[in-house]
């Protein structure tokens, strides 16, 4: 293919680090056909299915001018060729964002309706996201697209086909990001993230960046495959990409979009409607209980509804509108440390929060289902639960999480001695994730509430796994062993604290210390920070209103579902010793 360099741009490109070793991949046209690939762009037809004809589209004289100049200067290149082919969808003007002026295309509307669908997955802009973790610096390269169709489109002027992938047939951004995905396959989640034909490059300081930067330019090289030059951005701390501005605090909505949103009218028809749904749906993550928000706007999209828009719907309308200009910067998760989880719900839907170190990451809600209006309330408290486990399972599972909900709706479920089949069916799913759950009575302000109190002693789920020996057990060294129990008993650091400073203050554990090396007292040790153990486990003083009070928390923890006196005692010898403990 030869590639036509504008000389502005060849003089902007000397100027840049890394790109300006690279002046070929940034042509300001191409001016012939692309190289052959190593895969092909097909379309393939449901079976059975006969050539389509439609006649073209009407034109006004300005437009008829431009077709012909648009249609001789592809012919010119080799992107398209006159065509006796029995298939003919008609052409049209759109225009053009970047620069201004018309781009032609084809209406492939009854070509796709009987193309076979490629599925070939394109990947969540959510998931690509949280590859960016750590990231500084930001480079970002926006292709020119190109492919071989078999198509032929219809104009006032005659029949012509492509030689070349066109806009609008229904498998191009499958096909075009299978290509892509092949591409850089070698460098896809460790410095480049592609979407269609837009690639991020992001590292964690400029010289990394240098690296990666010449490696992704020698790979365009490589394949022949070029960038738009004014619609890159290199070297930024900050950059927009797919609608969302990235920078080394998290992600942000991107306020050129969200004008678009500001903008809007009230819609008056239900496709309106979910265009504007559609259109803020697609920021959601930055909306806390957007949906019990938009529920009044999403009723009147259902069947046989009148379209009365109420003051509700206005206000719904409204705030959606307002949230969005005051949306949060996103954190993005690391997924070497642990989560929190806030989980709400009411009659209206759930909604729960994704935060780590106090920040968010992200907000998720959704509108009760008809059959869960029905639900009890401790019901629908564990279904909120439920629901941030199942949307986060990608951030959650084999990862320690923290669960902050309603404490006595959820401690109804826990304490039932039967439980019907959905409650069970939601434990079972709950037992695959290494979560503890906090207890909060109140929903005033749940968030801050959950941040400003501990819990003196609290139970983790321990299933068959090393991860789920809390960090507290791992700061004070305590040897464990691989539990298989359903539930264990942990030290959270005010009972920890409480037993060492009780120590130290007990004259019988002074007796001890001197004694340790004594035969009879090989059973205990003393480990680097002067805490007294016995067997690995540690040992309690004789202070009787400590001991009563780490009984009281082992009965009354709502998981241990109020054990009795010899239950009890086998959870707590466990982790704790002292004198006529039974």
């Amino acid at each position: 293919m030869v590639a036509a360099v504008n000389a502005t741009e060849i003089d902007e490109i000397r100027k840049i680090p890394v790109v300006c070793d690279f002046p070929d991949v940034f042509p300001e046209e191409l001016t012939g056909l692309p190289p052959d690939r190593d895969v092909e762009f097909r379309i393939d037809l449901v079976p059975g299915t006969a050539p389509i004809s439609k006649r073209p589209y009407r034109m006004a004289p300005d437009e008829l001018k431009e077709l012909k100049i648009q249609l001789q200067e592809q012919l010119d290149k080799g992107f398209i060729r006159p065509s006796s082919s029995p298939w003919g969808c008609p052409a049209l003007f759109v225009e053009k964002k970047d620069q201004g002026g018309k781009r032609l295309c084809v209406d492939y509307r009854p070509l796709n309706a009987v193309t076979v669908k490629n599925k070939y997955p394109i990947p969540h802009i959510d998931i690509l996201f949280d590859q960016l973790a750590g990231a500084k610096v930001f480079s970002k390269i926006d292709l020119r697209k190109e492919d071989i169709p078999k198509t032929a489109f219809s104009t006032r002027y005659g029949l012509y086909e492509y030689l070349v992938m066109s806009f609008g047939l229904t498998n191009a951004p499958a096909f075009f990001m299978y290509m892509m995905n092949s591409v850089f396959m070698n460098e896809l989640d460790k410095f480049v993230v592609v979407f269609i034909d837009d690639i991020l490059i992001y590292s964690k300081n400029e010289k990394e960046h240098e690296e990666h930067l010449r490696i992704v330019l020698a790979r365009l090289r490589e394949h022949k495959l070029y960038a738009k030059f004014s619609k890159c951005a290199f070297w930024r701390k900050e950059v927009g990409f797919l609608g969302h501005v990235l920078s080394e605090k998290g992600v942000a909505v991107d306020p050129s979009k969200v004008e678009a949103v500001l903008n809007w009218k009230q819609p008056e028809s239900v496709t309106g409607i979910r265009s504007f749904l559609g259109l803020a749906g697609y920021y959601r993550r930055f909306i806390k209980d957007f949906s019990k928000i938009a529920k009044p706007m999403t009723s009147l999209t259902k069947k046989n509804v009148k379209i009365i828009w109420s003051s509700k719907c206005e206000e719904g309308f409204q705030e959606l509108k307002k949230l969005l200009t005051i949306a949060p910067v996103l954190a993005q998760p690391d997924v070497t440390k642990p989560f929190d989880v806030y989980c709400d719900a009411s009659g209206q839907g759930l909604g729960c929060v994704l935060m780590q170190e106090g920040r968010v990451i992200a907000y998720a809600s959704r509108q009760l289902r008809k059959h869960e209006a029905n639900y009890p309330t401790h019901d629908l408290e564990l279904a909120a639960v439920v629901h941030a486990l199942k949307i986060w399972r990608h951030y959650l599972f084999g990862n320690t999480c923290h669960i902050y909900t309603d404490h006595k709706s959820l401690k109804y479920i826990f304490t039932q001695p039967e439980l019907n089949m959905r409650q069970r069916r939601w434990l079972e799913l709950i037992k695959d994730y290494d979560l503890e759950i906090h207890y909060h009575p109140g929903k005033a302000n749940v968030v801050a509430d959950a941040l400003s109190r501990r819990a003196h002693c609290n139970v983790i789920e321990a299933w068959p796994t090393a991860r789920v020996i809390c960090w507290e057990m791992d700061e004070i060294e305590m040897p464990t062993e691989q539990l298989v129990k359903l539930y264990s008993l942990i030290i959270e650091p005010t009972i920890k604290d409480l037993v060492i400073a009780a120590q130290k203050q007990d004259p019988g554990m002074a007796h001890i210390r001197e004694g340790i090396d004594e035969e009879k007292k090989a059973c205990f040790t003393l480990d680097d920070q002067g805490v007294l153990w016995f067997k690995n486990r540690l040992v309690v003083p004789k202070d009787m209103e400590l001991r009563k009070k780490i009984l009281d928390e082992a009965h009354t923890s709502v998981l241990t579902m109020h054990p009795g006196s010899n239950k009890m005692y086998q959870d707590l010898k466990q982790k704790f010793r002292w004198t006529r403990m039974k």
